[in-house]
């Protein structure tokens, strides 16, 4: 019985793991994805000093601001 309950345990384990791995790839692979010409919140063009400084924008600016100052505020 001692050894089904450490596999048990290794396998809950083993599964954060997975979890974890998956989302941080996801994530990796959303910074390195490109962009979008328009902003996915209010649907305007994002401006091209923007999408060269940051290629994976998906905001324009100002919607970006308005959820990084949201965000802080933790709504």
């Amino acid at each position: 019985m001692r050894n089904s309950g450490n596999r048990a345990v290794e396998h809950a384990e083993a599964m954060v793991d997975l979890e974890r791995d998956t989302a941080v790839a996801g994530i990796r692979r959303g910074l390195t994805a490109p962009g979008s010409a328009n902003c996915c919140d209010c649907g305007e063009d994002i401006s091209p000093e923007r999408r060269a400084a940051m290629p994976s924008a998906r905001r324009c600016a100002n919607c970006q601001q308005r959820r990084d100052r949201v965000a802080k505020r933790g709504w």
